[in-house]
């Protein structure tokens, strides 16, 4: 990698990184293989590299569905888990990102309401304005909606 596309990457992942902090529940702290990782409650959203690998745990059917979409890809280490890459490289990449990192929030506010980080985090959400403004497609709001029926 050159040292201009070093920069662009640290700069897009710096825009990711100040937009998902100010999320409300969300911890920013080290990831253990470098760059951020964001919290909410003990459960993680997601964590980004510093030179631009954004990595995002989904359910396995969510993920797979995710991946065929061409939204994001495979883990660049574990593939056939949960786990997808985002390679950011562009502005595009970054909203692609934010796109994803607020998917992961939204399923994970959801699956953890009975506990105070996921009441705390959707107390400042409007889930039904969330969705409309996510668009996510039929399969995927439908996946969303099993786990807030729950």
């Amino acid at each position: 990698m050159t040292t201009k596309a070093r920069a662009g990457s640290e700069r897009y992942v710096g825009r990711i990184v100040d937009e998902v902090t100010a999320w409300d529940g969300i911890v920013a702290q080290p990831h253990r293989f470098g760059g951020t990782e964001f919290l909410l409650g003990p459960r993680e959203v997601g964590h980004v590299h510093r030179v631009g690998i954004v990595d995002i745990n989904f359910p396995k059917r969510m993920r797979d569905h995710l991946v065929a979409e061409g939204r994001t890809g495979e883990h660049h280490v574990v593939p056939e888990s949960g786990w997808t890459t985002l390679y950011v490289e562009t502005e595009g990449d970054v909203d692609r990102a934010l796109w994803l990192f607020r998917l992961s929030y939204l399923y994970l506010a959801l699956t953890m309401k009975e506990k105070s980080a996921g009441r705390a985090a959707l107390a400042g959400l409007d889930v039904d304005a969330e969705l409309d403004e996510l668009e996510p497609n039929e399969d995927l709001r439908a996946m969303i909606e099993r786990v807030r029926a729950r």
